[in-house]
């Protein structure tokens, strides 16, 4: 017996249960054009957004740059933690480096907004799952990550400044190993009746 393909674009009701992101270190060309990058954000533009205020933005790193990203995160990281060792500051330098193509997103609210800032930050999320989304309706593969990079400030400013904030490394590439299937929740721990509270 064949099993399912992940990723299934025969259909949206086969793309979705068969959905599955790819892990960077495994993401290998062909990567996306430029064109495919414009297009990817694009259609991940199509992504709730209470108020129109679009409250991120996408940076993307090119190729040539991975080098200098690099030694960005190497820096901030000495700065935070002087007594870094070999083995964290190449695990960092192996982030910079994953994928043919990295694309930083940054949660990037309005403040002057009457929207709340929650509602910002969700939108922020839904539009890195439609990253992922587009980027594997045109056949690639895509992760999406976090790790020390995001939270700090200093990495933070190679993209932009405060209010915003690293809500992700989305790399987008093409397996060179087969995708396996991860542990999900039964739909009955997530999924559940509400009874209204009893009236005192």
């Amino acid at each position: 017996m064949t099993e399912k393909p992940f990723n299934d674009l025969s259909s949206l009701a086969s793309y979705f249960p068969s959905r599955r992101s790819g892990r960077p270190r495994n993401m290998v060309a062909p990567g996306p054009s430029d064109a495919q990058i414009d297009e990817i954000v694009a259609l991940a533009m199509r992504t709730p957004d209470h108020g129109k205020l679009a409250p991120w933005r996408v940076v993307s790193v090119g190729p040539d740059q991975r080098d200098r990203l690099s030694q960005g995160f190497t820096n901030a990281y000495r700065a935070e933690k002087p007594e870094a060792g070999r083995l964290e500051l190449e695990g960092l330098e192996s982030m910079a480096h994953e994928a043919p193509c990295l694309l930083v997103l940054l949660s990037s609210p309005v403040e002057s907004s009457k929207i709340p800032l929650w509602e910002q930050e969700l939108s922020c999320g839904a539009f890195a799952m439609n990253i992922l989304h587009a980027a594997h309706s045109l056949g690639f593969v895509g992760g999406w990550i976090t790790g020390w990079p995001a939270y700090n400030e200093d990495v933070r400013d190679l993209f932009g400044s405060a209010p915003e904030k690293i809500a992700g490394l989305l790399y987008i590439g093409t397996s060179n190993i087969e995708l396996a299937e991860r542990p999900r929740p039964q739909v009955e721990d997530i999924l559940s009746a509400w009874t209204p509270p009893v009236a005192p």
